[in-house]
């Protein structure tokens, strides 16, 4: 049985309704998806690919499976996702121009950004939601998405 968008937001919802604590994911949602695809950016793909475009690597493979995933939960909250998937890529793009190592910068922001969400849940008393379904991991950037829907008056 496919749960709804609903049915996961909803869910994700219930440990994340103390203010301070969506602040925190609102900052620190975005900072771990943008350190998790600098992470599989450094990965190596196969030169037959990376000959391409160095934008074909697993970041951004993991990107377009994502936004499968998303659109088999909702095609509008994943439309909505696709602009957030190429500042994504643009700012992974632009980090990796930097001198620092791009694996280095992420790891960095990966480890930080945790620690933050720790920080939110400590606040709100609640366990993360991805230690009850790690598809949760999944929904964070969604449930942002959809609280900007909502404020639009777009439904999803």
């Amino acid at each position: 049985m496919t749960r709804s968008v609903q049915y996961w937001l909803d869910a994700y919802a219930v440990s994340h309704q103390n203010p301070v604590n969506k602040r925190i994911h609102w900052i620190c949602v975005p900072a771990i998806v943008v350190s998790l695809i600098g992470m599989l950016w450094t990965l190596p793909v196969p030169s037959a690919v990376a000959d391409v475009s160095p934008m074909l690597n697993w970041g951004s493979a993991f990107l377009v499976a994502s936004l499968l995933y998303y659109v088999v939960l909702s095609p509008r909250l994943a439309l909505g996702m696709l602009p957030v998937v190429v500042l994504i890529l643009a700012i992974v793009a632009w980090m990796a121009s930097l001198s620092v190592s791009l694996l280095a910068l992420s790891i960095g922001i990966f480890v930080v950004a945790w620690i933050g969400q720790f920080i939110g849940h400590k606040i709100e008393g609640q366990k993360p939601s991805f230690l009850e379904d790690v598809q949760f991991l999944m929904i964070g950037p969604l449930w942002i998405l959809s609280a900007v829907f909502r404020q639009l008056g777009i439904r999803y």
